[in-house]
């Protein structure tokens, strides 16, 4: 099972559930308190629509527990002197690994709190998280051609450029090593 929490220095990961996400979508006054964190005023970010959640809902309702930790991911800031725990972004992964072991990774950040590395920190989030699985080869993301700050966020995290995708896309890959287990 994947792990559904993880920790970069700023970040806090959460996998994203079924009651989380029945809460953002049709009781989004009880969203920030089951979530424990302030809203960005701009939420949902980017492609992280109500398109998008509806599809992670289906997925987690559809795979049970198998399915947690292989869709949405909410990317809280940590409380810090400076301001309370935040949501400040979503991402995750499109699905399980293939039989090849690759899975796709996307992304997104608030617009409030854009141009901090924090986008960068997610990746670097869910990367680990693919790794800590055991069970992901390779890592592939899909930004637009016209998004050079979302091809820099992948390019910081070890992915390479290897061609277009469909439509107006790029196509980035970066080879995973799975976390080894110590036996004893």
């Amino acid at each position: 099972m994947i792990p559904l929490i993880t920790h970069t220095p700023r970040l806090l990961l959460l996998a994203a559930s079924r009651a989380l996400l029945t809460a953002e979508l049709h009781k989004p006054q009880y969203f920030p308190i089951l979530l424990g964190a302030a809203l960005p005023t701009d939420w949902p970010p980017g492609e992280y629509d109500r398109a998008a959640m509806e599809y992670i809902l289906e997925q987690l309702t559809a795979g049970g527990r198998t399915a947690a930790g292989w869709h949405g991911w909410y990317a809280l800031r940590k409380a810090d002197d400076t301001a309370p725990r935040t949501l400040v972004g979503a991402g995750g992964f499109m699905g399980p690994p293939d039989a090849a072991g690759t899975a796709e990774i996307n992304y997104s950040i608030a617009a409030d709190w854009r141009g901090q590395g924090l986008a960068t920190e997610l990746v670097a989030g869910l990367v680990q998280q693919a790794e800590a699985t055991g069970m992901v080869r390779q890592l592939t993301a899909h930004p637009d051609a016209d998004n050079p700050a979302a091809q820099q966020v992948l390019l910081r995290n070890g992915f390479q450029t290897v061609g277009s995708a469909a439509g107006s896309r790029l196509r980035f890959e970066r080879a995973v090593v799975p976390a080894v287990t110590a036996v004893g």
